[in-house]
Order: C-alpha cells, then structure tokens, then sequence
C-alpha cells in the first residue's frame, strides 16, 4: 500500500468512506436524509475532499464553517448526535484509511480526524439546549 499523495488519493479516501457512511447504521440516515440525490452526494464529496487536501497538504482551497454545519445538523436531528456518532465516525474513517493506505500521511489523516471529532463534538456539546426538567 502507499501513502496519500495528492488530490486523487484523498479523492478516493473520501469516495471510499462515503460509501461505507451511506450504508452504515448509525450514521447512513443522518447523511442519506441530508443529502438527497447524487449531485448533493458529489457535491459533499468534493468539499470534503477540498477540506482533507487543505488539512493534508495545506492547500487553501477549502470554503466552509464546519462547527455550524455540525451544529445545524443536530438541530434536524433533534439534539440527538452524541459521542457514539462521532465514535462510528471515527471507526469508519480509519478503517477505510487502513483499507487503502499506510504511511505518514495516512497516519495524519487518522490524529487529524480524531482531533477534529473531538473539537466538533465539543463545539456540538454547547450548543444544545439545557434540558429543562
């Protein structure tokens, strides 16, 4: 196996993963409901791979607001993405990157993800609402 090296590789790193997100369990409704045809699908898959080639290889070409996405996310979802979500997420992440590649990069694309889940599960954590008893 080699490392990741460029935009096609992390192409079919986000290709690849997506594939298993649209099938699995726990997260293939949350996706599947928000993403509702092949254009949006394509559509997602080039900024994630945009976001992946800024965070890998520091290219500027990646335009968005994660943290909000997230958070409007859980909102549709009722507040209801908790930490075994971003646990899945994870799990599929670096199963996939095991899947296809090995190296340094691959090993940063796997600390990255996990700091980034963290990160984003947090920012998702303050802003749900205070249950009200």
């Amino acid at each position: 196996m080699k490392d990741i090296s460029g935009r096609k590789d992390i192409a079919t790193l986000v290709r690849t993963f997506y594939v298993k997100v649209r099938s699995d369990e726990l997260l293939g409704p949350i996706f599947n409901e928000r993403l509702t045809s092949e254009k949006e699908w394509e559509e997602h898959e080039i900024k994630l791979t945009n976001f992946w080639e800024s965070t890998l290889h520091f290219k500027a070409n990646y335009k968005g607001n994660p943290v909000m996405v997230h958070n409007e996310v859980d909102k549709d979802n009722n507040y209801d993405i908790n930490h075994n979500h971003f646990g899945r997420w994870q799990l599929l992440w670096i199963a996939n990157i095991n899947e296809h590649f090995e190296g340094d990069v691959a090993q940063l694309a796997k600390n990255k993800a996990r700091n980034m889940a963290h990160h984003l599960y947090l920012r998702m954590f303050q802003e749900k609402p205070i249950a009200k008893e």
